[in-house]
């Protein structure tokens, strides 16, 4: 309470109330539910001025992107996304210059990400493998391009980006089929140890499945991996799924209570599969889990995914796997995959770029 009433304290100049009105309260019901009256959250002291901006801007195309969503056309949707993120790949590639070639690697497409630099002789043996976001819907050569553009260019590294099947074409485990077909070949010419994997959301979730598979398919895991926006099962549970959506201006109809662990969220791609299946949900297995590499998680305050990103360190950790949570405060899902101009994802790109490069080639 002290701190709901600080907030009201704060913004008693800036927000007018009736003050003869009785204060709503808190109310925390039997089933353990919070009941929280109309509060006005100002955006975080600890955000850039340019985060505040972006936060704003945001709301203008998801109110467009809400709207156009009910029409469940798909091809409509990734135009629609793919058009949005333009000028953002254009200014990615004016700030981390890069070539890009397209490539067929295990008979899976993909785009070969260099820095126009140069490998770096450290480098030169390494390999990083791209996962995009998208929610299983959306996002290959665009979301993928902002994702691995940055990291190819300041890390003097290869980054290979996959563009794996997705819903509602194809269901799972289609795209953990195309990560480790991608990832069998690349063993022919890399050690796994200099081999890494990341992602952002729905490719963060789909970078822990493809470690399950790795170990289904009895090949050596990779040096290092990177689950941002996400977690090793799902992204759609605990506090943050009903908070972040408020955070960050949108509304929600949420009125189920979150399971006790985070599952995969409701995207058509995982329609037929068994939620409680570690190659689905790797956090269902201690014994999936306990066999990750050295992990990266990044996520944000209002983050959706924050939850269950945490509980997925936190899991990790028990088992006694390396890992490191990097959590940035005031920003939203996936915002170093959209905005390259944010304070914050620059200091995102410098945190993955040192998590691979320590850990990479590693004994």
């Amino acid at each position: 309470m002290s701190s709901l009433t600080f907030v009201s304290a704060a913004l008693g100049q800036e927000h007018s109330r009736d003050t003869n009105s009785q204060e709503a309260k808190v109310v925390v019901d039997a089933t353990g539910a919070v009941h929280l009256p109309p509060i006005v959250v100002p955006f975080s002291s600890f955000g850039s001025p340019e985060a505040k901006t972006d936060l704003i801007e945001w709301q203008k195309f998801i109110e467009i992107y809400t709207a156009q969503a009910d029409s469940n056309d798909i091809t409509k949707l990734r135009r629609m996304f793919a058009e949005y993120l333009q000028p953002a790949i254009r200014r990615t590639n004016t700030l981390y210059p890069v070539d890009s070639t397209p490539s067929i690697i295990g008979g899976v497409y993909t785009d070969v990400i260099t820095p126009r630099e140069g490998i770096s002789p450290k480098s030169k043996n390494r390999v990083l493998i791209n996962l995009h976001g998208g929610g299983f819907l959306f996002g290959a050569r665009v979301v993928g391009a902002m994702e691995s553009i940055p990291v190819s260019s300041l890390g003097k590294v290869k980054v290979v980006t996959i563009d794996y099947r997705e819903g509602p074409e194809y269901k799972f485990p289609a795209a953990s089929e195309d990560v480790v077909a991608v990832y069998r070949e690349l063993l022919k010419s890399y050690k796994p140890k200099d081999i890494g994997i990341y992602g952002c959301s729905a490719g963060g979730l789909l970078t822990a499945e493809a470690v399950a598979w790795i170990q289904r398919a009895k090949l050596p895991a990779p040096g290092a991996i990177g689950i941002f926006c996400a977690s090793a099962g799902g992204w759609s549970s605990g506090d943050s799924a009903y908070v972040a959506p408020l955070l960050t201006g949108l509304a929600t109809s949420q009125t189920t209570f979150a399971p006790p662990h985070p599952e995969v969220s409701n995207s058509p791609y995982f329609a037929d599969a068994d939620l409680n299946d570690p190659m689905v949900s790797p956090i269902r297995s201690p014994s999936v889990l306990s066999k990750f590499p050295p992990t990266l998680i990044v996520t944000s305050t209002r983050d959706v995914a924050l939850s269950s990103a945490v509980y997925t360190h936190t899991r990790l950790t028990e088992l006694g796997v390396d890992a490191e949570l990097h959590v940035w405060e005031a920003m939203r899902h996936g915002f170093f995959t959209v905005n390259p101009d944010l304070p914050e994802s620059k200091e995102v790109w410098r945190v993955v770029t040192q998590f691979f490069d320590h850990h990479l080639g590693a004994n």
